[in-house]
């Protein structure tokens, strides 16, 4: 079964740089089987973290084809891909597009950490476009079975690990390709 993503916005007041309360409307992206349980989803995610009244503004479904978390990551980048294909038939360059959402930091590590998730594929590709997400956090769902809990404490890790600048330098590609393999 494929994965399904819902961005989720929602509404709420929080404290801004000036210690004033505003209002603010968020994009948070839920992993789930429909929009009934998208909303379920970000009403108890939001809940952990929200002591104050929120409101669902809007549930729409995410067009991303895979998310991939980083360690020492704080942002969301939204890669476009296009695979490049040959049509024996009319003779021309097909493209198929998708997208990715990508931790990092920056333009530049986005494009590495893309390069890292894109480094197995067989087939020719281009990376057109890699711009800022608005998205705030990601809630992938885990079941409880056998096996979930390993890959949510490993998503996790990936999400909130903090390592030395100068350590994850060095062992950045490395460290990447092991925990995405597992």
């Amino acid at each position: 079964m494929s994965t399904t993503w819902y961005e989720c916005k929602v509404k709420y007041r929080k404290l801004d740089e000036t210690g004033k309360q505003k209002v603010v409307t968020e994009p948070y992206l839920v992993d789930a089987l429909s929009y009934t349980e998208a909303e379920k989803r970000i009403n108890e995610e939001m809940k952990a973290f929200i002591s104050e009244e929120f409101k669902i503004t809007n549930i729409t479904m995410a067009n991303y084809a895979e998310i991939h978390p980083f360690e020492n990551a704080d942002r969301w980048f939204k890669s476009k891909i296009s695979l490049l294909a040959y049509d024996e038939e009319s003779g021309k360059e097909r493209k198929t597009n998708f997208y990715l959402l990508i931790q990092a930091n920056n333009v530049k590590e986005a494009f590495d950490n893309t390069m890292i998730i894109m480094k197995k594929t067989m087939g020719d590709y281009t990376i057109p476009a890699i711009s800022e997400s608005a998205i705030i956090d990601v809630f992938p769902y885990f079941s409880g079975e056998e096996g979930a809990t390993e890959k949510m404490e490993r998503f996790n890790t990936l999400k909130n690990a903090t390592l030395e600048n100068d350590q994850w330098e060095e062992n950045k590609e490395a460290a990447l390709i092991d925990a995405l393999e597992v």
